[in-house]
């Protein structure tokens, strides 16, 4: 694991490139979102996954 953090930063975008997600991406990621719940019980924090 260590090492995919400490390759080569060439191959990262520049910071004025955009990035352009797939709509599969985005898609995927605004329904986990979606079906994420977060509950807080004194000051413990549960995620659920609502399938």
């Amino acid at each position: 694991m260590a090492k995919l953090y400490s390759e080569n930063l060439s191959k990262c975008p520049k910071k004025d490139e955009k990035l352009n997600p797939k709509e599969e991406t985005i898609s995927f990621l605004l329904n986990y979102s979606k079906a994420l719940s977060v509950i807080e019980y004194n000051d413990l924090k549960f995620e659920a996954l609502q399938n």
